[in-house]
């Protein structure tokens, strides 16, 4: 299997603009035979939870590290988390809108029912990303942690003109607690299960520490064009 290719770092004498363009210019190596591998199993769907943003951040592009142009980065294991959004048939969904939203290194969400005063202000906790030609998506954020009643986990959700929204969770491969979990273990179809459960693992080359993880979203429909 190809390595995962090593996105840039933004540091303070670039602008997030810059590195944005820079990382749609890799867009192509995401979507290069190897690097991906198409599974045809279909992702189920899964409850959006009570914690979708009732109040949206500023910022919502899709680098969760890093909040407006502030120069502190979020705490936590900085993932790269990338996947391509399919229909039944396997083909590449283009022009949908990816979101994605998690607790932050302290176990909390960006939500006024959480305690707002142990959020770490450096960690945007909500994303979104346009789909491009060829299906793919990309994140920069954290490992999540897990927090009382839950596995680590990522909630994501799908949206594309002519549908409802679609959501699901993606959950950390080999985290003891997912045995545990009453929305995971309420997946009963092994292979569905399994679709869900993606390896976080370092990223090669990377020198400080970062993980790449990678979660492939099949729909249960062929999109109307």
């Amino acid at each position: 299997m190809n390595p995962l290719p090593v996105l840039p770092f933004v540091s303070s004498s670039q602008s997030r603009r810059d590195f944005f363009k820079r990382l749609s210019a890799t867009s192509l190596l995401f979507a290069a035979p190897g690097v991906f591998a198409e599974q045809l199993q279909l992702t189920p769907r899964q409850t959006e939870g009570p914690f979708y943003p009732d109040k949206l951040p500023l910022d919502t592009d899709n680098d969760l590290i890093i909040v407006n142009d502030s120069l502190t980065p979020a705490v936590g294991e900085i993932t790269h988390l990338s996947g391509r959004i399919l229909d039944s048939h396997g083909d590449p969904i283009r022009n949908c809108l990816v979101e994605i939203w998690q607790v932050d290194n302290n176990g909390v969400y960006m939500h006024t029912r959480e305690n707002q005063a142990k959020h770490d202000r450096n960690f945007q906790s909500f994303g979104r990303f346009m789909t491009g030609s060829t299906g793919e998506y990309y994140f920069r954020t954290i490992k999540p942690p897990a927090y009382t009643g839950r596995t680590r986990h990522i909630h994501f959700a799908v949206k594309m003109k002519g549908r409802e929204k679609w959501t699901t969770q993606c959950y950390v491969k080999g985290e003891p607690l997912n045995e545990r979990d009453g929305i995971l273990t309420g997946i009963k179809d092994p292979k569905a299960k399994a679709s869900v459960i993606i390896d976080f693992a370092p990223l090669p080359g990377s020198k400080i520490g970062e993980l790449a993880a990678k979660f492939d979203i099949v729909m249960g429909f062929t999109p109307v064009v």
